[in-house]
C-alpha cells in the first residue's frame, strides 16, 4: 500500500499536507486533551500516559483496509490513510518527550524504585 502511493506522495506534496496538517492538529490536541483531563481526574502518571497515547492514536491499519476495501486502492481515501502512519509516528515520538517533561512538571511525587515507579509514600 505504502509503496503503491509513494509515488503519489512524492508528485503531490501539497496534497499531503492537506492531509497531513488536520491529522496533526487532531492527534496533538487529543493527546493534550485526554491527558488534561486524566490529570484533573487524579489519575497517576502511568495510566495518564496510557490513556492520553491511546487517544491521540489511531486504528490507521483498520482504516487503510476500510478505504481499500471501500474505495480501491487508487482512491484518494486510500491515499490519505497512507500519509496518516508516516504522520502518526514521528507526532506520538514527539509527545513522549512532552509525556516525560510533563510527569517532571505534574508528578514531581513519582519516585523510581527498583521495583517500578512509586507515587506516593515509598522508601527509594
Amino acid at each position: 500500500m505504502f509503496s503503491l502511493q509513494g509515488d503519489k506522495i512524492i508528485k503531490t506534496p501539497l496534497d499531503v499536507l492537506i492531509v497531513a496538517v488536520p491529522m496533526g492538529i487532531y492527534f496533538f490536541l487529543m493527546w493534550f486533551v485526554t491527558f488534561f483531563i486524566a490529570y484533573k481526574i487524579k489519575s497517576n502518571y502511568a495510566q495518564t500516559t496510557t490513556v492520553s497515547f491511546t487517544a491521540g492514536s489511531n486504528d490507521f491499519e483498520l482504516a487503510i483496509a476500510v478505504a481499500v476495501a471501500i474505495f480501491g486502492i487508487n482512491s484518494n481515501q486510500a491515499f490519505a490513510t497512507v500519509v496518516g502512519p508516516l504522520l502518526e509516528v514521528p507526532v506520538l515520538i514527539s509527545l513522549v518527550n512532552v509525556a516525560l517533561a510533563f510527569r517532571k512538571k505534574y508528578f514531581p511525587h513519582a519516585v523510581e524504585t527498583p521495583a517500578g515507579v512509586c507515587y506516593l509514600s515509598c522508601k527509594p
